[in-house]
């Protein structure tokens, strides 16, 4: 019995890690696409789009099927209402996907709440009834999942109780996903809003960086087997001090290598809120100073698709130019995982 349990194990992360390789495999990356329905409506209304229930899904079969895509794109993470919904050809979209060679991905947080007795801190809620939502999800082609735990700087948040539960749900689910055979992107994202330098940046990054691993590893979670998707280290949008995409890149991975252990495949950065270009050339930056363990990757979402919703607006006659944008921004930063990506590509 101890036999088979070590082989179904060692079997599990052979499959995990196989993954893991097909989605960047070929300088590829990730499109997450997986905002909830509310989140979605006000991109829309932003940019000009009526924000209904259609249009939401008609956005997303815009984007996935681009000529090419798969090219640059190797997985894509959907949300329910996404997974379960049809193109206008009447195709699932596991099904669109898959015949493409993406891996198909599901977002597993359901939001962000109050945590009790810490104002103004979130908890990350999503592990209810998460295993057998795993074996839902796996039945419609999900082979990799992604839960996010945010992060709100101030004079005092995060808090140390706030940073060390947020990190054990995250491990939790990372278990479930692998016991489910499911890759777990771990998200713990340290947000840009608020007027903090990018020192305390540094600082609260590097502290919920090593809280996460450290039980990551308590929970036995196979870290060969998983994605770690974090922010960059940068000074809160209100702080307006001038600062290079060099800079970036140097503060970023000077905190990676202090809290992320080489075993960890790929870190597939969030874009959170930069500009597109800008995600692009940072990416770019931390790849040419090379030197790290890791693949580093990108698994954006408004910085990938944010571009091509503004030209789209729900119009037919705006698809063909809106798949142009969105095939331009994968392929540029394809190459930013080669660190061979320039300003001047953009026009």
């Amino acid at each position: 019995m101890r036999n088979d349990k070590f082989n179904n194990y060692f079997m599990n992360e052979i499959a995990l890690k196989e993954t893991v390789s097909a989605i960047f495999s070929s300088n590829r990356g990730i499109l997450a696409t997986d905002a909830t329905a509310d989140t979605m409506d006000k991109r829309m209304t932003a940019s000009e789009t009526a924000p209904t229930p259609e249009l939401r899904v008609k956005f997303r079969e815009v984007l996935l099927t681009t000529p090419g895509i798969s090219e640059f794109i190797g997985g894509v993470i959907l949300n329910d209402e996404i997974i379960r919904a049809k193109t206008s050809g009447g195709e699932n979209f596991f099904d669109l996907l898959d015949k493409q060679g993406i891996k198909v991905g599901i977002k597993l947080d359901k939001k962000t709440h109050d945590m009790a007795n810490f104002p103004g801190e979130k908890i990350a809620e999503g592990l209810d009834g998460l295993r057998d939502r795993l074996k839902e999800y796996k039945d419609m082609k999900a082979s990799f999942a992604k839960f996010r735990t945010v992060y709100l700087i101030n004079d005092t948040t995060p808090s140390q109780a706030n940073i060390e539960s947020n990190s054990e749900v995250l491990a939790r689910y990372a278990a479930l996903c692998q016991e489910a055979g499911i890759v777990p992107i771990v998200e713990p994202e340290v947000l840009m809003d608020g007027s903090h330098a990018m020192e305390r940046c540094m600082e609260v990054t590097t502290a919920v960086l090593r809280n996460t691993f450290f039980y990551l590893n308590k929970h036995k979670v196979s870290l060969a087997g998983m994605i770690l998707k974090p922010n960059m280290v940068l000074p809160g949008k209100d702080h307006h001090s001038p600062l290079s995409d060099n800079e970036v890149a140097i503060t970023t991975l000077e905190v990676l290598k202090r809290a992320v252990p080489a075993e960890v495949p790929v870190i597939a950065f969030l874009s959170g809120g930069q500009e597109a270009k800008f995600a692009t050339a940072r990416i770019n930056e931390m790849v040419k100073l090379g030197n790290v363990p890791w693949q580093l990757s990108f698994s954006f979402e408004r910085a990938l698709e944010g571009p091509a919703l503004d030209i789209w607006k729900g119009l037919d006659s705006n698809i063909e130019s809106a798949q142009k944008e969105f095939f331009k921004r994968a392929k540029l930063n394809s190459i930013a995982r080669m660190g061979q990506y320039d300003p001047s590509m953009e026009s």
